[in-house]
């Protein structure tokens, strides 16, 4: 795995107000090349021994390896969760000139 590899990392928010919030961040702070926002997935968890469901916002931030220790810190810093979903999964295959775009996004 390389620094330049392409990820995408997924972060659920509480609301829009604050994924909104957090896409800005990311985006002003050059973290990410591009996140999305889907308004509205419905979550089911096991936390603090209860079974949860909760609807979430979630958002899809796409960006490079060596940039995810600061993603997940800034996110981190402005989330109103305990311990925020922030899941990284590598991009196996894509389009050459979006992940030369993406790569590129500084």
């Amino acid at each position: 795995m390389s620094d330049t590899e392409a990820i995408v990392v997924f972060i659920t928010a509480p609301n829009l107000e604050e994924a909104g919030r957090l896409a800005e961040m990311l985006i002003e702070t050059r973290l990410a090349a591009c996140v999305q926002i889907l308004p509205e997935v419905e979550s089911v968890y096991r936390w603090q021994g209860a079974i949860e469901r909760k609807r979430e916002v979630l958002l899809t931030a796409k960006t490079i390896r060596s940039r995810f220790a600061d993603l997940e810190r800034e996110v981190r810093a402005l989330h109103s969760y305990e311990t925020p979903e922030i899941i990284a999964v590598a991009v196996t295959a894509g389009s050459a000139p979006y992940l030369s775009w993406l790569s590129g996004s500084r």
